[in-house]
């Protein structure tokens, strides 16, 4: 059910024991027998997508939505958004909704982009005077250039979803819902799109944000909710839920580690396309070696980690990050320039470098490898990030256990 935005109400999406049921068949014949007998026998065995889930979003909330494939993520959002009806439970949403779900939903491959444009416009609720007032602005938002005139099965998973994203945002809606579609997109548009998105955010818009990416979710999202196995497991504030699941991922082997891209002192990773930025080189060092890997004796060992990095020039000066993670991949500490209010530098071709300095680094003796970030001036969209780049080999002195030491005293 689906209310006008006009009317007040206390939420913008209430859900009350939501659940989506699917009939399982072991035979395609059995689907056939299922039509024709089903009243006295049961072909079919019940999968939940989504069972029991209970959810209250107020307008202007920002929610995060995370889960493993498969844990009934988009299931619960193409209900939020109609195009998926619940087998069990109420729902409503209260305002406009524009989604941009799988990658092409709503476009027709046959038709061109302007051909799509007006279609998906006229299935947000736009009439076509409205949709011709936006036209300009939506195909300089999109800036595909003459393929707006070519059928849409033509396009890259790039153009397609820079065209639907700006369809999408310019019907001003009251909820907007994303699911990973901004993947695909390249850095200058990824750019382009999370301004919009928080543009959308500080003009009071219910936004729900369904990502792998812990870092944007806890950058964007004010509060967020873990969907596992089809139930709702947590929700709480940003920060406690991904912290959360990033500790089941770990404990659960769900952590996938990625080889790490690195280039030699001097060399390029990637040429740094227009609109964006890229880690040029990182490097680890403490008094007695330098390097991808270093030694360190916790607690007594200094250690500097620099990144340089290249950027396109006409971009504000970005963040840079790192995060340190432990053998299983769980993220033990981090630090940001953002964060620590730390205004970088970088010269008139938008190269720079920034150095971290941990002094007498108290992690506990262990592997632990560090991920870098070069970030946008707010530190909300990653440019650019090379996983566990850095490798760090702590010995210790002592029987601590645990990642860290923590300052303390004994009063006896």
């Amino acid at each position: 059910m689906v209310a006008p935005a006009s009317q007040a109400q206390s939420y913008a999406i209430e859900a009350r024991g939501l659940g989506k049921c699917y009939g399982l068949y072991a035979h395609p014949s059995d689907r056939l027998k299922q039509l024709l007998w089903g009243r006295w026998r049961q072909f079919s065995r019940e999968f939940w997508a989504l069972r029991d889930v209970d959810l209250l979003i107020r307008p202007g909330e920002v929610v995060g939505l995370v889960g493993r494939n498969g844990a009934g993520k988009s299931t619960l959002l193409q209900m939020l958004c109609g195009t998926l009806p619940p087998t069990t439970g109420r729902l409503q949403v209260h305002g406009r909704v524009a989604a941009l779900l799988e990658l092409g939903a709503g476009f027709n491959p046959e038709f061109t982009g302007i051909e799509n444009v007006f279609m998906n416009g006229a299935i947000l609720g736009l009439k076509h005077h409205e949709v011709e007032e936006r036209l300009d602005e939506i195909l300089a938002f999109a800036d595909i250039g003459e393929f707006v005139h070519q059928p849409v099965k033509t396009y890259s998973s790039g153009m397609f979803v820079r065209l639907a994203f700006a369809v999408a945002t310019s019907v001003e809606p009251d909820i907007l819902v994303i699911d990973e579609a901004l993947a695909v997109g390249d850095g200058a548009f990824a750019r382009k799109s999370f301004d919009r998105i928080m543009r959308l955010k500080d003009s009071g818009k219910t936004i729900l944000f369904c990502s792998h990416s812990m870092y944007q979710v806890e950058a964007l999202c004010s509060r967020a909710i873990w969907i596992d196995k089809g139930k709702l497991r947590l929700q709480g504030s940003a920060a406690e839920v991904t912290s959360a699941y990033n500790a089941s991922l770990a404990s659960g082997g769900g952590f996938a580690s990625q080889a790490a891209s690195y280039a030699p002192p001097g060399q390029m990773r990637t040429a740094v396309p227009e609109g964006t930025g890229r880690i040029v080189r990182a490097v680890a060092r403490t008094e007695y070696e330098e390097g991808r890997q270093v030694h360190v004796h916790s607690s007594e060992t200094d250690v500097a980690i620099t990144i340089e990095f290249a950027i396109d020039p006409s971009l504000p000066v970005p963040g840079v990050a790192v995060g340190f993670s432990d053998a299983t991949g769980l993220t033990v500490a981090s630090a940001g320039s953002v964060n620590d209010g730390v205004t970088l530098r970088m010269d008139s071709d938008g190269r720079g470098q920034a150095t971290l300095l941990f002094r007498r680094l108290p992690l506990l003796k262990g592997r632990y490898s560090v991920t870098c970030f070069l970030t946008t001036e707010d530190g909300v969209h990653p440019y650019d990030q090379v996983e566990q780049c850095l490798q760090l080999e702590v010995t210790q002195h002592g029987l601590e256990q645990g990642v860290v030491t923590l300052p303390h005293e004994w009063q006896a």
